[in-house]
């Protein structure tokens, strides 16, 4: 399994990014994937996750409101637009694949990562 994040860069605060999440390897329908992110000095955090089959989805209580999780199954691919930035956004943003499906907002619950994406938002 091959997960490839894409989409971060530079941001001005206010402005918004979608990233992408290509997946490979395997047939994900089973699957559930997720978006953590990673800010200097912090630990992994749980962003939002979505069910492959079916497309239920959960947020971590900060991202309600201006993240949002889809999938194109077709594409194989994951993503997370982010309205709004926050300087305090900057991070690096790391999706995951689980392959129990449940979308838990635990990282020891993730099967395969990505190599993240550095979003840094300037202020």
């Amino acid at each position: 399994v091959q997960l490839q994040a894409s989409g971060g860069g530079l941001v001005q605060a206010g402005g918004s990014l979608s990233l992408s999440c290509a997946a490979s390897g395997r047939t994900f329908s089973s699957y559930a994937m997720a978006w953590f992110r990673q800010a200097p000095g912090k630990e992994r955090d749980f962003v939002a996750a979505i069910r492959w089959s079916g497309g239920g989805t959960s947020y971590a209580d900060f991202a309600k409101g201006r993240f949002t999780i889809s999938r194109d199954t077709a594409k194989n691919t994951v993503y997370l637009q982010v309205n709004s930035l926050k300087p305090e956004d900057t991070a690096v943003y790391y999706c995951a694949a689980e392959r129990g499906g449940y979308g838990s907002s635990r990282r020891d619950r993730y099967d395969y990562w990505g190599q993240g994406t550095l979003v840094t938002v300037s202020s």
